[in-house]
């Protein structure tokens, strides 16, 4: 007979473990499948540092919320990149499923954000998208 293991509460200590993004960034590993399990979310951390910018990206079928800790920086999104909305320390951010963006850090601070997300296989629905890269000055 097959012992199965029921999901319990974890504590998960961010910076154990930090990993390279396909969008171009390292993250802090945080809660997902991996790490605990999850079943229907991911929250990792991440910090883009000055001048630092993601490459073109989607995620498939799974929606995105940001909580910037620290700094700002500025999110293209659309069909073309062709809309911008910059978020700062203390707001909130949403994306939703399948929307074509591309963060950018302009300033001379990082920005620190923590990102929860539906997909808790944190990589697994990231699709590159480099034919819009030219569209982000």
């Amino acid at each position: 007979m097959d012992v199965i293991e029921r999901p319990t509460c974890r504590v998960i200590q961010p910076g154990a473990v930090t990993y390279h993004g396909k969008q171009g960034h390292d993250y802090v590993a945080g809660i997902s499948a991996e790490s605990v399990g999850a079943s229907g979310l991911c929250m990792i951390m991440l910090t883009i540092p000055p001048g630092g910018r993601a490459k073109a990206h989607l995620h498939e079928s799974h929606e995105t919320a940001i909580y910037v800790l620290a700094g700002e920086a500025e999110t293209w999104f659309g069909e073309r990149l062709e809309q911008c909305l910059a978020v700062k320390a203390g707001e909130m951010f949403y994306i939703p499923a399948g929307m074509p963006h591309l963060p950018v850090n302009r300033s001379g601070a990082p920005c620190t954000a923590v990102i929860a997300r539906t997909d808790p296989n944190e990589q697994e629905s990231v699709r590159l998208l480099p034919e819009l890269e030219h569209f982000v000055p």
